[in-house]
């Protein structure tokens, strides 16, 4: 462990997704910026609620449904969605997924 910098080879093999659940892990944290990476089974769901801190989200691996505001959008490996401090959002999985969280707090 390096405390000059965090490295992690492959952030899709970090975490395992749970057979029944949801699994989070805390890569990093400082007085700016708090990352955590997401493991959800196929079928659960983070039901809607809001951040005060601004987050981006990128997704892994698997199919999830978002819910952003009054949109619902599709989601995959490769999406990133960027969301304003208080904008309400919720997570379904469809399928296993790996979700990379980073919240803003500066």
């Amino acid at each position: 462990m390096n405390d000059a910098y965090t490295y992690i080879a492959d952030l899709a093999k970090a975490i395992e997704p749970p057979l029944d659940g949801t699994l989070s892990r805390t890569l990093f944290s400082d007085e700016r910026v708090k990352v955590v990476l997401f493991g959800f089974s196929a079928g659960q769901e983070l039901s809607e609620h809001t951040s005060t801190k601004p987050a981006i989200v990128q997704v892994l691996s698997g199919k999830a449904l978002l819910t952003l505001g009054g949109d619902k959008v599709a989601a995959g490996p490769g999406s990133w969605i960027r969301m304003p401090a208080g904008l309400p959002h919720a997570v379904k999985a469809e399928t296993p997924v790996i979700m990379l969280l980073t919240l803003l707090k500066a």
